[in-house]
């Protein structure tokens, strides 16, 4: 059995190394383990990430 690689990107909050799975795609959303902001998965070939987007609540407008 082949062992999947994990490629990793840096934290744009904390450059911290964030591990990315071998099975994620662009546009999910992962947490950095060390400074717990919720990132979006820009691109996986090259891996890159990006703050997630704050979600905002519309209050029933």
């Amino acid at each position: 059995m082949q062992k999947v690689m994990e490629a990793t990107a840096e934290c744009p909050e904390c450059a911290a190394s964030v591990p990315i799975e071998a099975d994620a795609r662009s546009g999910e959303i992962i947490e950095c383990l060390d400074c717990r902001s919720e990132l979006e998965i820009a691109s996986v070939e090259p891996p890159a990430l990006t703050l997630a987007p704050e979600v905002e609540e519309d209050w029933g407008e």
